[in-house]
């Protein structure tokens, strides 16, 4: 039985709500000064508090300031006649958890009661009964005829829903997870079907990679506006959820979805939305600017030079600023200067975190303990969001006259199942996609084979002819110390592959509010 206390100089009056909320399941202790309140607190544990603001003796406001020393966590719901603005903030700034104004009638005393004690649980039911009606209408959705622009749709609802329903019912998690499984067996036999075609960028194609800069930054050049472009590397769309609501209250936001192309990984996406043309282009056009060969730290060294020769081929004449973000000093660094950053046409910013923080899981057990699945994963990603130079950068630009695009090159998966791998020692050695010569997967079902390279505009790194991209969850492990490799990546983070969470991306354009 919720337990409250109600101090009140004028108690007597208000029997019929004691008695009102006495029915309803709630012990009631009336007191009629602060100082009895204050004792009571001390001797009884109470789970929320009425506190009249005008008592005589030690007043509403002292009252508060002695329980919430006594009690820092418990809640209290000021009530008074006065509706000087200098009173509500003096009761906010203690932080009380609601502000009532005199006279009160007994169901808003119950709605205040239930919203602050029984919020968690009702909104956890509500999602809970929400979902379960939801999931026939997501599992019919489900199918071979499903087009790329229902599989957005799709993806969005259950990224919605797994973090409406991350503090509920693990059962009904499950539930979840499995949908989210099932929906991405189905996207990867559509992605092997349908992502050729795309690549030619036909009128029913989605957009790709390679038009990031084309749709969203070029027209806001062309139109005079100085744009600010930050893509933060392998960020997932549910990781861009939470992120949103504190950008939201700067910027007014508008976010659409593109498809990054396969492998879903560095050297290829990104390149790609930095040179405006596919990674076989790249090759073909610039030889000098597509390395190859590289290990895995190097692979974009010259996205600055690809953004500039975009640029040209676009007829845009401009001085822009390029900076990447590696570590904690450099986000310092970049932030101190935005103001600067904002007078230029364009600067576009590369920020790196979340994907070290995805590598580091790989090989880190205290942040694979701290972060044990997708929920916990996407809580660390949003706990560093809050305090990071990245967020002070978009507190900076609220105040100029700037367009903010906001993307990513490529999400990342929870890699849960393996399959064996057959190449030569020549074959990269990436967990999610492979090139090589003669390559082959023991289970087919967990992969897209690619043959012809030049149909998925992918070039011949070296001596490959050949790629594997993963579908679903699977992770690449080669016969060779197969129990120690297998055990090694199992549950990690991984990305290059087919997957809903590594391929279809948030774009978002943020306008300042002013």
């Amino acid at each position: 039985m919720p337990s409250i206390l109600w101090a009140d100089d004028e108690i007597d009056q208000l029997q019929s709500h004691i008695l009102f909320l006495q029915k309803k399941g709630f012990d009631i202790v009336p007191v009629s000064n602060g100082e009895d309140a204050v004792s009571m607190i001390e001797e009884q544990k109470f789970d929320i508090v009425f506190l009249d603001e005008q008592m005589p003796g030690m007043g509403g406001l002292d009252t508060l300031e002695k329980i919430k020393s006594a009690q820092p966590l418990l809640p209290v719901i000021m009530i008074t006649k006065s509706e000087e603005e200098s009173i509500m903030e003096d009761a906010i700034g203690a932080k009380i958890s609601d502000y009532l104004i005199k006279p009160v009638n007994p169901n808003q005393i119950l709605l205040t009661v239930k919203r602050i004690l029984e919020t968690s649980r009702l909104q956890s039911e509500k999602s809970a009964q929400s979902y379960l009606k939801d999931f026939g209408n997501i599992a019919s959705r489900i199918h071979p005829n499903t087009d790329w622009r229902e599989w957005i749709d799709i993806y969005k609802e259950l990224s919605k829903w797994q973090i409406d329903l991350e503090d509920g019912d693990e059962a009904l998690q499950q539930v979840l997870e499995d949908q989210v499984v099932d929906a991405n067996r189905e996207f990867g036999k559509f992605i092997e079907r349908e992502y050729a075609e795309w690549l030619d960028q036909n009128e029913d194609a989605p957009l790709i990679s390679q038009g990031i800069f084309k749709n969203y930054v070029l027209p806001h050049l062309n139109a005079g506006k100085k744009t600010m472009f930050f893509l933060i590397d392998c960020m997932r769309y549910d990781q861009w959820l939470v992120f949103e609501p504190y950008l939201a209250k700067m910027f007014d936001i508008s976010t659409d979805f593109y498809y990054s192309i396969l492998p879903t990984a560095t050297p290829f996406s990104r390149n790609a939305i930095f040179a405006g043309v596919s990674p076989l282009e790249i090759a073909q056009m610039y030889p000098k600017l597509w390395d190859q060969g590289q290990d895995e730290t190097s692979l974009n060294r010259h996205e600055e030079e690809l953004l500039q020769k975009q640029l040209e081929r676009a007829g845009i004449d401009i001085n822009f600023k390029y900076e990447k973000i590696l570590n904690a000093e450099d986000g310092k660094l970049v932030a101190n200067k935005m103001k600067s950053f904002s007078q230029s046409k364009l600067a576009a910013f590369v920020f790196n975190f979340v994907d070290t923080l995805v590598h580091s899981r790989s090989d880190s057990d205290v942040i694979k303990e701290l972060a044990p699945d997708v929920s916990a994963f996407r809580s660390i990603t949003e706990a560093w969001f809050q305090h990071s130079s990245l967020l002070q950068m978009f507190k900076e630009l609220a105040d100029e006259d700037v367009t903010v695009v906001v993307t990513t090159d490529h999400g990342s998966v929870r890699s849960l199942r393996d399959t064996k791998v057959f190449g030569d020692r020549d074959t990269a050695t990436s967990l999610r996609y492979k090139y090589g010569r003669n390559l082959n997967a023991e289970n087919e079902n967990a992969v897209i084979q690619i043959r012809d390279t030049k149909k998925y505009k992918l070039p011949d790194l070296g001596k490959a002819s050949d790629y594997l991209i993963a579908r679903e969850d699977y992770y690449f492990v080669y016969p060779t110390n197969y129990h120690k490799y297998q055990n090694r990546y199992k549950d990690t983070f991984q990305h290059g592959g087919a997957s809903m969470e590594e391929m279809i991306l948030p774009v978002a354009t943020l306008t300042p509010k002013r």
